[in-house]
């Protein structure tokens, strides 16, 4: 599913725990890190596409992860000329994506790479916050910093010591475009 621009709509993954780290995770068969992300099919909202890549990627389920928020608008990032597949029709020319901000609330133990058909990564860490800025492709360091930039002030909230009971924090509702 391309739009009329050329993007294909994606969700993006951040996951983090409860010392506030994130899950980086390591491209199957490569030298590359990246949070956990993958397209939003015809048929899906956002957070149905979350969830669905959620499991195909990493192995969790609803019940393991709160989501605590997710970014406002869509974040948008091109991919370089070289990548462009011009011989597929309609022609990509990068993502448009929505970022949500999950904390794991199971064992971590639940991760599992290889749990999809085709599985994606071979290895993941827990790397600081910031540290995915460094790290990630050229062409995402933008849109990377977009959505750690909106979305770290929800983490550090939910990583503050509660005064009182928190309820499970509903996540957001994104209508499709």
């Amino acid at each position: 599913m391309i739009d009329s621009d050329g993007f294909r709509p994606n969700v993006g993954i951040i996951l983090s725990n409860e010392q506030g780290k994130v899950l980086w995770a390591k491209r199957i068969g490569q030298n590359a890190w990246q949070f956990p992300q993958g397209g939003i099919q015809a048929h899906e909202t956002p957070e149905q596409a979350l969830f669905r890549e959620l499991d195909e990627e990493v192995g969790l389920k609803p019940e393991h992860v709160e989501v605590i928020g997710c970014t406002q608008r869509w974040l948008y990032y091109q991919l370089p000329h070289y990548l462009i597949r011009k011989h597929k029709k309609p022609v990509c020319i990068g993502q448009k994506q929505r970022w949500f901000m999950l904390r794991l609330i199971s064992d971590e133990n639940k991760l599992c790479l290889d749990h999809g058909h085709t599985p994606e990564f071979d290895s993941w860490r827990w790397v600081n916050y910031w540290y995915p800025l460094r790290e990630v492709v050229f062409f995402k360091r933008q849109v990377y910093r977009e959505a750690l930039q909106e979305l770290s002030p929800l983490l550090e909230q939910h990583n503050k010591p509660p005064r009182r009971r928190l309820r499970r924090s509903p996540y957001c509702r994104i209508a499709q475009r």
